[in-house]
């Protein structure tokens, strides 16, 4: 029945010629409205009515503050009309953190169990549409059984698991998806293909969390694309143009992809028949534009599933052809697709011939119309790149940077580096390419591609003088980016020495290259620069009045940084003996080999979809660490034994620089900000975990803790204020350990950001790994607490405090005996200084206390101290934001008395107390009990 009310307030909106007269005429209706609410008694055709008029200005865009509860009460009545509109209204005006959801989870509920199928879907729509926590947490178990139902019609399961599909997405942790897996699975079996087509996107985005759990789906995929595409089994209602139903096709054949190749030889001879038939059918004239598109769409995901199962298989040497071809198709679509299919097949083949025939055609892409195309061209000249043919391909790409869109630059110039360093024959050709694309591509050259460069030169002594030669030859030129100039800091400051001698390159040369452009730098390259200097005056004295110069200059400046770093330098350089100049100013020793950051950068570009990738731009190595490749190796056993939790791993560090010439890396932003629970979780501690957590006070690695279920294991590094920690949870049981999650509360101060989201559950005999980032942002007196909850059986949580200590984050140095006393005196006592005497607990072991200062970071000074056997110790404690903490200590043993006189002077009086603190537990501390 048509509501008059209503159509005659439309009609008045639409006749007002102006906003103010629109405005009068909602304001009027608004009011009446309000008044006809608080009357009450209001039939169920007059709540319909008015909420109707609300929905209609909101979708105007007038804010609504009023009507929610009404709208609720429509839900309740008996009619559909009336409670089409309740839901309607709750759907727009409520959001997922409204106070009034909770009050229609039980009406909703209702609806659910109602046998009348068009309220369930009205309940369905509503739960996918708002989708808060609490709505889900209470509803979901609802969702699932009416999407297993044998009684729900198909219209019905097809909502249900578009629902649980969103609910899953916002919320993955509250679908107990490995509980239900195989009643979900089971319903690709359907005879309805959408009921089947809605229960494939659901299982494709349970599968990427749940492998394991979703392995069942693989057979029941084969089969039915073998019924849809060879047998011809599907109804006339699910055919477009011509093809059935070809969004199931690409769905399962997508869904395939996330798994490794079935070993069952039928299931593998009935995917090969699907695959043939999809190649032999995609020969056939395409009849129009929407057939052409359909086949094309089923045909790229059967080639990227075949070059999955095997890329060596007959049925990918077609494909290759096909490929060749369409990547000189006319239509934009197709030359996107055959680019992105072809990287794919060159990601993970060791033949590269077959696609090196079509170089030049892939090359030519980079000039195409469309910015999508020449991404792809991108992605398949990195990909097919290796030593043959590597130099025509990065002069290329270097040739076409100077005319690349912008959005494209920051992407191309990480990849030309990758491929340089990484198929690099002559020494030279890296140092050429690499000042090239720093001297041309200016801004789009991250931080991350001149620490790398770093890097390489300091850990390549045949590539120092070069480098060095090189870099100041790219500062002369007229446009010399800020980049360079940060390269050719660091490099004249470590190795300019070694072109002294050659011609326009004398110190005074290379000092005034650099300084002619210190001007108009960054306040973060300038600091560096300083340390440039200061190590100027200790490899070229003759130079060192010009340098002082720019010092003094430099003491009275705004900038905390440059001031600090100028006046400490220019106390070092006046100082009357070079000692500390040169132990300050030592050649900087190599860096550790670890994973560039080029690449981890990269993959945090190419990686932001909503559904994982089944492979990974790059070479073969880049793909070996695929979800399905990771799920085969698993099922081949190579997965680590729990009794291996800690030994033999290391913790994947990022590339860096490091504090190059004294300018720091800047840390990666964290993933995620850890929890906090507002718990007092120190009443909460494991049982028997301080026995775990003594043991790797000294920042040793091992076991942190273990039961009959669970063992978990740290490993760790620290450099200056930062520091990465790894942790490893093994389920020691044969069952699968669910619902797991992990919490960390750091204290005040610092900073524990986890750097990728956790796996959810732990399967029977096999770990996980979890790393953190960590930053001492200021002085920390308390360690780290975390918290691990899981169900096995029941819910059990364990908390530990995590091996954190102020010592962590403290840097040794060494110190002359005249240095040391200077400066010891320059601290004075209390409450600076705190001095404690200390009962050794057995015989004093002088190595033993040795070991002790030395595990908590601390730099011993030999032959300082005038009495033989006392130790004297000095480090530095590293903040980001508070500065750093100089830190000395004596440590006077008494054999007669077996005591030790442990004596703290820092220039922070908490960090000296903290500090006595620690060192006293380290000496008491038993080494039979480790």
């Amino acid at each position: 029945m048509a509501m008059r009310g209503l159509t005659v307030f439309i009609a008045d909106i639409r006749n007002c010629r102006v906003r103010e007269l629109e405005e009068k005429r909602i304001n009027k209706e608004m009011a009446n409205i309000r008044t006809k609410f608080k009357e009450g008694n209001l039939s169920g055709y007059d709540k319909k009515k008015y909420v109707c008029k609300l929905l209609y200005m909101y979708i105007l865009g007038w804010d609504i503050d009023f009507g929610h509860m009404e709208a609720v009460n429509l839900i309740s009545s008996p009619k559909y009309s009336e409670k089409q509109i309740g839901y309607l209204g709750i759907t727009l005006l409520m959001h997922e953190n409204s106070d009034l959801v909770r009050l229609v989870v039980n009406s909703i509920r209702k609806d659910l169990d109602d046998n009348n199928e068009i309220h369930n879907c009205l309940a369905l729509h509503a739960i996918a549409n708002i989708g808060g926590r609490e709505m889900a947490e209470s509803l979901a178990s609802d969702v699932h059984r009416l999407l297993v139902s044998p009684n729900s019609k198909s219209f019905v399961k097809k909502k249900a698991a578009l629902t649980m599909l969103r609910l899953f997405r916002k919320h993955p942790d509250v679908i107990p998806a490995p509980d239900w897996a195989e009643r979900i699975t089971n319903i690709i079996d359907d005879y309805d293909l959408g009921v089947c087509l809605s229960v494939t996107s659901l299982i494709t985005a349970l599968a990427q969390q749940y492998p394991e759990a979703f392995m069942m789906a693989i057979p029941k995929a084969i089969m039915r694309l073998h019924k849809v595409i060879v047998e011809r089994d599907f109804s006339a209602d699910y055919v477009y143009y011509k093809i059935p139903i070809p969004w199931l096709q690409v769905k399962l054949l997508r869904l395939l992809q996330y798994f490794p190749p079935t070993e069952d030889p039928n299931m593998s001879e009935m995917l090969h028949n699907v695959l043939q038939t999809i190649i032999n059918n995609s020969q056939e004239t395409p009849r129009n534009v929407q057939h052409n598109n359909a086949q094309n769409a089923i045909l790229f995901e059967a080639i990227n599933l075949a070059i999955h199962l095997d890329c060596e298989s007959e049925i990918v040497r077609q494909a290759t052809n096909i490929l060749a071809r369409f990547i000189l198709s006319k239509e934009t679509n197709v030359r996107y697709l055959g680019l992105e299919t072809m990287a794919h097949l060159a990601a993970v083949t060791d033949e590269l011939d077959e696609i090196k025939k079509h170089e030049e055609t892939i090359i030519l892409s980079l000039r195409d119309k469309d910015i999508s195309v020449r991404r792809r061209g991108l992605d398949l000249l990195y990909s097919m790149c290796d030593v043959s043919n590597a130099k025509t391909i990065v002069s290329e790409l270097i040739r076409y940077l100077h005319i690349a869109d912008y959005a494209l630059r920051e992407e191309m110039v990480l990849k030309i580096a990758i491929m340089t360093e990484k198929y690099a024959t002559e020494h030279s050709w890296y140092v050429d390419v690499i000042l090239q694309l720093i001297s041309s591509a200016g801004d789009h050259v991250g931080e991350e591609v001149w620490y790398r460069v770093v890097q390489i030169v300091t850990n390549h002594e045949n590539l120092q003088e070069y480098s060095a030669k090189m870099v100041l030859h790219y500062m002369r030129s007229p446009h010399c980016h800020e980049n360079m100039l940060k390269v050719g800091g660091y490099i004249l400051g470590e190795y300019g020495h070694l072109i002294a001698n050659l011609p326009g390159a004398s110190p005074i040369e290379q000092f005034n290259t650099l300084h002619a452009r210190f001007g108009l730098c960054s306040l973060a390259t300038r600091a560096l620069l300083l340390s440039t200097y200061i190590k100027f005056i200790n490899l070229f004295p003759e130079i060192k009045g010009a340098i002082l110069a720019v010092f003094n200059q430099y003491r009275h400046v705004l900038d905390a940084e440059l001031q600090q770093r100028a006046c400490e330098y220019m106390a070092i350089a006046t100082m009357p003996t070079d000692d500390l100049l040169q132990t300050v100013c030592e050649e900087m020793p190599q860096f550790p080999e670890r994973e560039s950051a080029l690449l981890s950068r990269l993959n945090e570009k190419t990686s932001q979809t909503e559904d994982k990738r089944t492979w990974n731009i790059g070479g073969k190595d880049s793909n070996d660490k695929t979800p399905a490749n990771l799920l085969a190796a698993k099922e081949r056993g190579e997965n680590a034994s729990v009794d291996d939790l800690v030994a033999g791993v290391t913790v994947n560090g990022e590339g860096e620089a490091g504090e190059a010439n004294g300018a720091s890396a800047p840390a990666s932003a964290p993933a995620s900000t850890p929890a906090k629970t507002g718990l007092n979780w120190k009443d909460q501690l494991a049982p028997g975990s301080e026995k775990w957590y003594n043991r790797l006070r000294d920042g040793a690695d091992g076991v942190l803790y273990e039961d009959s279920i669970l063992q978990i294991g740290i490993k760790s590094e620290y450099h200056g204020h930062l520091g990465r920690l790894a942790i490893y949870f093994g389920n020691k049981t044969h069952t699968q350990l669910n619902s797991f999650a992990v919490t960390v509360d750091a204290p005040e101060g610092l900073v524990v950001a986890s750097t990728h989201t956790l796996a959810t559950s732990i399967g029977p005999s096999t770990q996980i790994q979890q790393l953190y980032s960590l930053e001492c942002q200021q002085i920390v007196t308390d360690v780290p607490m975390i918290r691990i909850s899981y169900h096995a059986g029941s819910t059990q949580s364990v908390v530990l405090r995590l091996p954190v200590l102020l010592s962590r984050f403290i840097e040794p140095i060494q110190l002359s005996s005249a240095d040391f006393f200077g400066r010891w005196k320059q601290i004075g006592g209390p409450p600076r200084e705190v001095q404690e005497v200390i009962k050794a607990p057995g015989k004093i072991d002088l190595e033993k206390a040795r070991a002790a200062l030395v595990s908590h970071r601390l730099g011993i000074c030999e032959n300082v101290d005038p009495k033989p056997g006392n130790f004297v110790a000095t480090g530095v404690f590293n903040t980001s934001t508070s500065g750093k903490v100089g830190c000395l200590l004596r440590l006077e043993p008494n054999r007669e008395t077996n005591m030790y006189r442990l004596t703290v002077r820092t220039t922070s009086d908490v960090v000296s107390k903290h500090l006595k603190e620690i060192l006293q537990t380290a000496l008491l501390f038993n080494p039979q009990t480790r």
